[in-house]
């Protein structure tokens, strides 16, 4: 695994090529933010957008998502994946944010976790991007890269993954690198065809070199 130092020469490096990384969901408050990211599970950010577009001009407030029958609430979001479940989790969440936080959205990890369709990642980025709380929420991308690396293990869970990320890279790094570590995944280091072999941090990619090894054995025979 990669040290601490590592680490940060490998984020330093992120940042030269994403300086500039930030959350891609559209949103213009903290409840919208918190829709969108309810909705970007299993989703593109963009599918997300397209679909919010138009959702976040009919929806304004918790009460009205709570206005429509739940078909209605499908019916608007039915180009994203699982939307029978998000809708639900949308209209259980914002009867929740009026019963219990006067309809606003909570500013704490314990609190946002209690609502419907709020995991441990969501809650992370609404902490960091809303609030300016320092978080790092392991979605794939960021889980990939980690691994690719050497920063976690194969083996690490996303909450391993979390933990070692928040012990390698310092707490007032937390939220910039989990952007920039997205938009790596997402633009360079993507899934099915990494772009390894035009990689600054090859040198130090043991997956990128173990990449490099079977296209150079390809080529040889």
């Amino acid at each position: 695994m990669l040290s601490k130092v590592k680490t940060m020469e490998a984020l330093d490096i992120i940042h030269e090529m994403f300086p500039d990384a930030e959350a891609e969901l559209n949103y213009t408050n903290d409840f919208e933010l918190t829709i969108a990211v309810l909705l970007s599970a299993q989703a593109t950010d963009v599918s997300v957008n397209k679909v919010t577009d138009t959702l976040f001009q009919k929806y304004k407030t918790p009460e009205d998502y709570l206005s429509v029958p739940l078909e209605e609430l499908e019916n608007d979001i039915k180009s994203i994946g699982l939307y029978r479940t998000k809708a639900k989790n949308i209209q259980k969440l914002c009867r929740d944010l009026i019963d219990k936080f006067n309809g606003e959205v909570p500013t704490t990890y314990e609190e946002l976790i209690t609502l419907a369709g709020v995991g441990r990642k969501t809650a992370n980025v609404v902490l960091s991007v809303a609030f300016d709380t320092p978080r790092i929420a392991v979605d794939t991308h960021v889980e990939r890269v980690s691994k690719r690396l050497g920063i976690a293990r194969w083996k690490d869970n996303v909450n391993q993954v979390e933990e070692t990320l928040m012990r390698k890279i310092p707490e007032n790094r937390w939220s910039k690198a989990h952007h920039q570590l997205i938009f790596f995944g997402r633009y360079h280091c993507i899934a099915r065809n990494p772009k390894c072999f035009e990689c600054p941090l090859l040198y130090m990619c043991r997956e990128g070199q173990k990449r490099e090894r079977k296209l150079l054995k390809q080529k040889a025979k």
